[in-house]
């Protein structure tokens, strides 16, 4: 067993390979009988490999940003974070970053006994890799908007002030039926959680996502899952209450 520890740099992956900025590590070399090779790829904005084929085909797992990638005759397809790409074996392919963001994947391949390496081709153009539909070719905007809530609050609610909290909740801990003295406004920073208004369908919340606690009603379910749920509470409260939670009998 070797153990390589973090944080590895990497080396720049050669122009000859790659159009833009690009930095591989080395993860796993073959060794005896293994002729399993995996490296580490971080491709700059705009950053793409030349089209180009290995003998006996590729894993691609991407573990940051998102990133395109295309077999000859294919359509571009947009990958992210989680998603792995099957190469088959002497298909031409390239794959890269977008234009607006990095993506950093793994790359898995296993090395003919014959000692053959990746057969590169030609450089993938500027057009090539802006042609798919919806590509963004212009400078991303320094600040974008979107409406994630629209909430009606009740017309009597006199709130002069707004409470925020950050709430963590423990692996698999479940919050149990319970009831706030006041409207609160949730949004999920990391981890999940299962959400229930007693008498409505549940849903699971994740990162990004935002709920409603109105006033007084019985919340059935705020139960952390395996990787617990940190989240921002907003407590809309009237001047001189503070926030209280009621825990009913079932």
């Amino acid at each position: 067993m070797r153990i390589s520890r973090a944080p590895r740099t990497g080396e720049s992956v050669s122009s000859e390979w790659i159009t833009g900025d690009a930095r591989v590590e080395e993860l796993a070399t073959p060794d005896g009988p293994s002729r399993t090779r995996v490296d580490s790829v971080r491709f700059a904005p705009g950053a793409r490999t030349r089209w180009h084929r290995h003998p006996i085909g590729q894993v691609l797992v991407v573990t940051e940003g998102t990133g395109l990638v295309q077999r000859r005759g294919g359509e571009i397809e947009t990958i992210g974070t989680g998603d792995a790409v099957l190469i088959e074996a002497d298909e031409w392919h390239w794959h890269g970053a977008t234009l607006d963001g990095a993506m950093t994947h793994l790359a898995i391949e296993e090395l003919p006994e014959d000692g053959r390496t990746a057969q590169f081709g030609e450089t993938v153009t500027d057009a090539e890799y802006s042609s798919r539909a919806g590509e963004r070719t212009e400078p991303t905007p320094p600040v974008s908007r979107a409406i994630v809530m629209d909430q009606e609050l009740p017309e009597t609610l006199a709130a002069q002030r707004v409470e925020v909290r950050r709430i963590t909740i423990a692996p698999r801990y479940a919050g149990g039926l319970h009831i706030h003295n006041g409207p609160v406004f949730g949004s999920i920073e990391t981890g999940s959680a299962v959400y229930q208004i007693e008498g409505e369908p549940e849903a699971v919340l994740k990162p990004g996502d935002v709920f409603y606690e109105p006033e007084g009603v019985r919340i059935a379910r705020f139960d952390a899952q395996e990787d617990g749920v940190t989240f921002l509470g907003y407590f809309l409260l009237a001047d001189g209450v503070n926030p209280e939670l009621a825990f009913p009998e079932a």
